[in-house]
């Protein structure tokens, strides 16, 4: 009878223990997947901002540049794109667009000397700059919070945990697209 006693408590401390462990693992792991969607809020957020400034950058171009419609249409086009996105890898993906958009649009910008001189063209054009550099920042410590969070749910016992919890793999990493390393053509 004593034995079977001393085995039933040994049992319930072991239960306890490896249930407490199995809940402070669940609880690292909530924490985490929290701080990436925090970190992705902060994204966003940038993102918005630099969308909220394009219209205008656009409005002073179009008046120097009349007939780059094409640019201005696919600036328009990828911001829509970027402001109708819902998930992070949609976002991602309109993100990409609106680079490549507006990079074209600065090249378009090269040709005409005066609206480089403009005021409102270059308080326009720094707040964009600021705004990309705020951008840049935040998707690092996006990409810094999803890598922790991966790299926590693959790790033992943390894999059992996430996998008995639900938690996967959160692969919406903000990567250079192709294109980007490559340099626009200024041409005079």
């Amino acid at each position: 009878m004593k034995v079977l006693i001393i085995v039933l408590i040994v049992l319930v401390v072991a239960g306890l223990v490896f249930g407490g462990k199995y809940v402070g693992i669940r609880n690292d792991l909530v924490t985490r997947k929290e701080a990436v969607s925090a970190s992705w809020s902060q994204v966003d957020v940038a993102l918005q901002r630099r969308a909220d400034l394009i219209p205008n950058l656009v409005e002073t171009v179009k008046g120097y540049a009349k007939h780059e419609q094409g640019v201005m249409d696919a600036v328009a086009n990828a911001r829509a794109a970027l402001l109708g996105a819902k998930t992070p890898q949609e976002k991602i993906a309109a993100n990409a667009q609106l680079d490549g958009a507006i990079g074209r649009l600065l090249v378009v910008v090269e040709n005409y000397p005066n609206l480089k001189a403009n005021e409102n063209f270059l308080r326009l054009q720094d707040e964009l700059a600021g705004t990309e550099n705020r951008i840049a920042i935040e998707r690092r410590k996006y990409n810094e919070k999803v890598q922790e969070y991966n790299t926590q749910i693959q790790l033992f016992p943390n894999n059992i945990v996430a996998s008995l919890s639900g938690f996967t793999r959160d692969d919406a990493y903000f990567k250079t697209e192709p294109g980007a390393r490559t340099a626009p053509k200024v041409v005079f």
